[in-house]
């Protein structure tokens, strides 16, 4: 027992793929508390907090045999709580989109690490927008970036609107199938939601 004390964090994580039960503890023990403070600055409430840790851990046993560490187990960890918040936010503040644009989303002032986690999940989701086909980027950006209805988009690019529809319906799946891997496939821009302040 003594001996797994003294593994480092990834070591641990290792040990996870063999179903080491305690191994997953100690992982458990050394990142709980850190990583429920980390989700409570964020969602203000402990509940939630806890609530959203809990999942974390729940979803990192689960993928224990496919998710290779690229990085520190603590930047892995991290991650997977910074997008569990996202989506929990967004869940608190449905609105009738189906597509968040982070650019959207309003930061208040004790928030710059927040600022730095959503650009880089823009910065992932704007990789995955330029590796679309050409016509269904124009299409896709129209429509999310510039707000411009079906019909506005068909009439420009002198489509039928049925086109439009089709290259929306193909972006969506390509992106869902892209962003699909981020840990725990937290398809962010797919939550029926805007972030407001």
């Amino acid at each position: 027992m003594s001996g797994l004390n003294e593994l480092n964090d990834n070591q641990l994580y290792q040990r996870l793929a063999d179903d080491d039960q305690r191994a997953f503890e100690l992982l458990y023990e050394r990142y709980w508390k850190q990583m429920v403070y980390k989700a409570f600055c964020k969602l203000d409430s402990s509940k939630d907090a806890e609530e959203l840790v809990q999942d974390t851990f729940i979803d990192i046993w689960k993928s224990r045999k496919r998710i290779v560490l690229k990085h520190s187990f603590h930047t892995f960890i991290a991650a997977i709580v910074r997008y569990k918040i996202i989506a929990k936010i967004a869940a608190r503040n449905k609105s009738p989109r189906d597509f968040v644009d982070i650019s959207q989303i309003q930061v208040t002032e004790d928030s710059t690490e927040r600022l730095l986690y959503l650009r880089d999940l823009n910065a992932e989701i704007e990789l995955a927008v330029k590796a679309l086909p050409e016509k269904c980027q124009m299409v896709f950006r129209m429509s999310r970036e510039e707000g411009k209805s079906d019909k506005q988009i068909a009439a420009e690019l002198y489509i039928s609107q049925k086109t439009v529809e089709a290259h929306l319906h193909k972006a969506l799946k390509i992106l869902r199938r892209a962003l699909g891997k981020l840990h725990f496939l937290l398809l962010l821009v797919y939550l029926i939601c805007i972030i407001k302040k």
